[in-house]
């Protein structure tokens, strides 16, 4: 996505990674809190076979198991974002230029790790 529309040229593709094929899974929209039982536990009706990437992409998002995938982000992803912007403050690079932006991330990383070793510990 690239500000906040679908790019149809990555959702067409299949990444091909050590002999698997990696779907993405790219909400091409907001997602409705609290919806019905019957839209959260029954499979979508079968997709037409001439569809566009996008149609695709929202179809899968539709089923039970693309669900499924798609909360996992909730658990694994977005909370570390959340820390390093809230706890830590950390919203914006302070440096240009790749080489010091990602010496910049390296940073806000090492300073996530210490704090998680520290509260495990």
């Amino acid at each position: 996505m690239r500000r906040g529309y679908p790019n149809h040229r990555l959702t067409a593709k299949k990444v091909p990674e050590k002999g698997k094929n990696i779907v993405p899974c790219i909400p091409s929209g907001r997602q409705q809190h609290n919806a019905p039982p019957e839209d959260r536990f029954t499979e979508p009706e079968p997709l037409v076979a001439p569809a566009d990437p996008v149609t695709e992409m929202k179809h899968r998002l539709k089923t039970i198991a693309g669900k499924a995938i798609y909360a996992k982000r909730k658990s694994t992803v977005e909370p570390v974002f959340g820390i390093i912007k809230a706890v830590i403050g950390f919203r914006q690079f302070l440096l240009r230029g790749l080489k010091q932006v990602a010496g910049e991330w390296d940073l806000v990383c090492i300073a996530y790790n210490l704090k998680r070793m520290y509260a495990l510990s």
